[in-house]
């Protein structure tokens, strides 16, 4: 079971496995075509709100709650299922186009993927 977070940015490797953008805004400068994604579930994304939150000045611990919450709600939580199913069928590659991956929901959706 393989989950792991890249930057859309990155060049894709063959060891990317299922390659899933979890922004709900498409990355500046990168076309359809240089990204190779499988999946884009907008529904997993953090709402407007957390997301401008956050990026305000918000602390990652209250973002990573109040995120969890979001991931509650019917719509987010039958696409981590899928997502969960994914990974038990090989690697899955988590993209976006956040400067700290690892600060980030991205983060927090791969911690939810490798419980």
């Amino acid at each position: 079971m393989s989950v792991r977070v890249r930057r859309i940015y990155d060049p894709p490797e063959p060891d990317d496995g299922l390659r899933v953008l979890v922004d709900r805004l498409w990355p500046r400068g990168v076309s359809k075509e240089e990204a190779r994604l499988d999946e884009w579930p907008k529904g997993l994304t953090p709402s407007t709100e957390l997301r401008q939150w956050y990026h305000g000045g918000g602390s990652y611990e209250e973002f990573r709650r109040r995120y969890g919450t979001e991931l509650e709600a019917p719509e987010a939580a039958e696409l981590l299922d899928g997502l969960r199913k994914a990974v038990q069928n090989g690697p899955v590659t988590l993209l976006t186009g956040s400067k700290r991956p690892g600060e980030s929901h991205a983060d927090v959706l791969a911690e939810l993927l490798r419980d």
